[in-house]
C-alpha cells in the first residue's frame, strides 16, 4: 500500500522568497466522505487522479494515477467544492525537499510548506522561513480549503 506521511507547516513570507517560477497547479475535489478523498490535479503539463485514506496522525493511504490532461479538465467541473489553486516551489534544505505552495484564488494570502517523510519518527532541520506547524490542524487541508477558502475565515 502507498503510505504518505507529510508535515506542514505555516511560511513566514518576510523570511522565504520564491528562487523560480514554480508550478501551476490546479485541483478540486470529486468526493470527500471524509474517507476516501477523490482529487484531481493538474500540475503544470500533467495531471493525476489521486485517491487519499483517512489520516492516522500524519500518515494516510494514498494512491495517485497520471490521467490525460484533457481529462482533468473535463473533470475540474464534477468538483463537489471550489477549485484550489496555487504555485508551488520546490525547496532543498539540508538534504530534504520542501514543496512550499502559495496559494492564489479564494485563498490568496496563505502559504504553506509541507515535506514528505520515510517515518512519523523521522528528524529533519526546520529552515528559518517556517512558522507553527499545522499538520494536525484539518483547516489547512487542501479539500477544507477547497469548501472554506482562507479568505473566509
Amino acid at each position: 500500500m502507498a503510505l504518505e506521511i507529510e508535515r506542514k507547516f505555516l511560511v513566514n513570507p518576510a523570511k522565504w522568497m520564491p528562487t523560480d517560477q514554480g508550478t501551476q497547479i490546479i485541483q478540486a475535489y470529486l468526493g470527500l466522505c471524509p474517507s476516501p478523498t477523490v482529487r484531481i490535479r493538474i500540475d503544470g503539463d500533467k495531471a493525476y487522479l489521486t485517491i487519499k485514506g483517512r489520516s492516522n496522525s500524519i500518515s494516510r493511504p494514498e494512491f495517485e494515477y497520471e490521467v490525460p490532461v484533457t481529462d482533468a479538465i473535463e473533470m475540474l467541473p464534477l468538483a463537489i467544492s471550489g477549485p484550489v489553486e496555487k504555485i508551488r516551489y520546490e525547496v532543498m534544505h539540508e538534504g530534504f525537499l520542501w514543496e512550499v505552495d502559495v496559494f492564489s484564488g479564494k485563498n490568496k494570502g496563505l502559504i504553506m510548506a509541507e515535506i514528505e517523510l520515510e517515518s512519523e519518527s523521522q528528524e529533519f532541520r526546520r529552515p528559518d522561513w517556517l512558522m507553527e506547524e499545522v499538520s494536525h490542524d484539518g483547516r489547512y487541508y487542501n479539500s477544507y480549503l477547497s469548501g472554506n477558502p482562507f479568505s473566509e475565515w
